[in-house]
């Protein structure tokens, strides 16, 4: 089936603003939006009370609405890619893979957002925040909530900027900072939580995964940390023993949180939290102890969770038409009522993340994601002009390309190629790109179809190739051709904690996995962000791996990033690879999602 992004809602009609056939002021039943067919959906972020919301499709295209109607579109520089947007009450906050931040902000409330001695911005036009670039802070990742935002920068440096009434900001005070702030924690800092956009808290973990740490509002215990009051520095909030925590968000009142094995805690107000009584503490919830969580969206007082199995989970304090279905029962709305989809998404496809959740303040979004395939990957790549190891071109008109790849696709070396095409009789630039768009996107339209043949006669190889989808086929063989990979991860095998950093490159502590550069920049948005933090003295081939999975994990993931599929042989524990691979998604923040879970949910499915 093809893709759509279609997107279905359910609230306040006065605050999508759209035009339905409903009679009365409230969706009770999910209604289908269609803001466009043709393209799908990469996230959907909602400010304040979703009269406004961004929608995120293309690498670097946004589209505002503003009370239900299409205001405008933004797009970003072609070298610049998307790598998550956030929202507040009053702004958005746009992160793209070069370590920069871009800003959408109401013009009348702009002093009032978060970095707002820098953040001029408006609805009318996306605009970059410089204060990064002049402190040379490459944003790693950020992290929203009601009038503030944290940012993750360089590697573990945490910073935080805005409102600081309940001491959300973490720096040890109660405030108004506009200015970026440091906030002060004794262990490296891995990953940062947007809590919600009606949150008045914040969450982070450090390099012990398990534990987690909160600040800011605790009125009715919704940091977890076990008391009420509100905490002005981060606190320790509980060691989950092993489970590494997957995400966070946070209401006015009440807190929720999955780890990655699915299990669902919440704590705050009862009437909200979902466990119908008053929690300090987070605790697991009864009614989903079964069910495994693999997304998490509140609004002021709702909460949506959405299970591996497509299940949809809803509760908090609001009224019916939160919960878009018929078994929807007036007496338990404070624990999860389980919420009928659209049949449109139930004939749709088995793979979990096809479906996104969103919540505005008391309205819910329902859309199908974005997908990508190998063959964008490597499209995107190229268009991005980054991280080339080579040049094709005559002199003084190079275009940057990946040599591993080219290389491969036509037999030849990259001199060899030079000599071939710009020696005595040059080709020119135009005809240069047609190839390049050859190598790199499977491409042969009818109006280049001569040129390119007259590339390929210079060039001695067979035209047309003999197959379709050469590129797959191409990148899949490629995988088994150690001699021409460039690049290797050094998976740690002792797990001795006790050695000196002295001895942990020594013969034997490692083991390493060869790999092509360009296929991990192509697939893992992890590696794009950790090459481009790197100055051109510190590049080397190697890079140590600090996601603590087997060796054997590994492997099959790098053998995924060529193949598109997810293999096991007979020596190896399914189960223990099905629950490292888990939150890989995550982790290394893979392009092809969809796929990627699809896949594993087949191995979950054999088991």
């Amino acid at each position: 089936m093809e893709n759509k992004s279609s997107v279905y809602l359910s609230g306040e009609i006065s605050n999508f603003g759209f035009i339905t056939k409903q009679k009365n002021n409230n969706l009770a039943i999910w209604t289908e939006v269609n803001l466009k067919k043709t393209e799908t959906i990469k996230k959907i972020v909602v400010a304040g009370e979703g009269k406004n919301f961004l929608v995120w499709k293309k690498p670097n295209k946004l589209e505002f609405y503003q009370k239900g109607k299409k205001r405008r579109e933004y797009q970003l520089p072609k070298n610049e890619r998307i790598k998550d947007i956030d929202s507040s009450l009053l702004t958005y906050q746009i992160l793209t893979e070069s370590g920069k931040v871009w800003s959408l902000a109401n013009r009348d409330d702009y002093h009032e957002v978060p970095l707002r001695n820098a953040n001029k911005s408006t609805f009318e036009k996306i605009r970059p925040i410089t204060f990064f670039e002049k402190k040379k802070l490459f944003v790693n990742s950020l992290a929203m909530c009601f009038g503030s935002v944290y940012y993750l920068c360089n590697g573990d440096r945490l910073y935080a900027s805005g409102l600081n009434t309940q001491g959300m900001l973490g720096i040890g005070k109660k405030s108004i900072s506009g200015e970026l702030m440091p906030v002060y924690v004794q262990d490296k800092v891995l990953k940062i939580f947007g809590a919600g956009v009606y949150a008045q808290n914040f969450f982070f973990i450090t390099s012990q995964p398990d534990l987690l740490y909160g600040c800011g509002k605790n009125e009715f215990g919704e940091l977890g940390v076990g008391l009420t009051g509100d905490q002005s520095s981060p606190t320790v909030v509980k060691n989950f023993q092993g489970s590494e925590i997957l995400t966070v968000s946070s209401g006015i009142d009440h807190s929720v949180l999955i780890t990655n094995k699915g299990q669902t805690y919440s704590c705050g107000n009862e009437q909200i939290n979902g466990h119908g009584v008053q929690k300090n503490i987070f605790t697991l919830i009864p009614q989903l102890k079964e069910k495994k969580a693999v997304q998490l969206e509140t609004g002021a007082s709702q909460t949506l969770i959405l299970t591996d199995k497509n299940e949809l989970y809803a509760w908090g304090f609001a009224n019916t038409f939160l919960y878009p279905t018929k078994t929807y029962n007036h007496n338990t709305n404070n624990i999860p009522t389980k919420i009928s989809l659209p049949g449109f998404f139930t004939k749709y496809l088995g793979s979990k993340d096809m479906i996104r959740i969103a919540c505005g303040a008391y309205d819910n979004f329902l859309y199908l994601g974005f997908r990508s395939t190998l063959l964008q990957d490597l499209a995107l790549l190229f268009e991005s002009k980054k991280f080339c190891d080579c040049e094709i071109g005559a002199s003084g008109n190079k275009i940057p390309a990946h040599k591993a790849l080219i290389e491969f696709r036509t037999k030849l070396t990259i001199e060899q190629i030079q000599k071939k095409l710009f020696g005595e009789k040059s080709i020119n630039k135009e005809q240069t790109l047609i190839f390049l768009k050859w190598v790199y996107y499977d491409e042969i339209s009818e109006k280049d179809k001569e040129k390119l043949e007259q590339t390929f006669n210079s060039l001695q190889l067979t035209f047309p190739p003999s197959v379709d989808k050469t590129l797959e086929k191409d990148i899949a063989q490629l995988y088994k051709d150690d001699d021409s990979k460039d690049f290797k991860i050094l998976v740690k095998i002792d797990d001795d904690e006790n050695e000196d950093e002295e001895n942990e490159d020594e013969e034997g502590n490692y083991e390493e996995i060869a790999v092509h550069k360009f296929i991990l920049l192509a697939r893992s948005g992890l590696f794009r962000e950790m090459f481009g933090t790197v100055n051109e003295k510190e590049n080397t081939n190697k890079v140590k791996d600090y996601s603590q999975k087997t060796i054997e994990s590994l492997e099959i993931l790098i053998k995924y990033f060529y193949t598109n599929t997810i293999e096991l042989t007979a020596d190896e524990d399914p189960e223990l690879i099905v629950d490292e691979l888990s939150d890989a998604v995550e982790y290394y923040q893979l392009n092809d999602q969809c796929n990627f879970v699809s896949e594993l949910n087949k191995i979950k499915k054999q088991l």
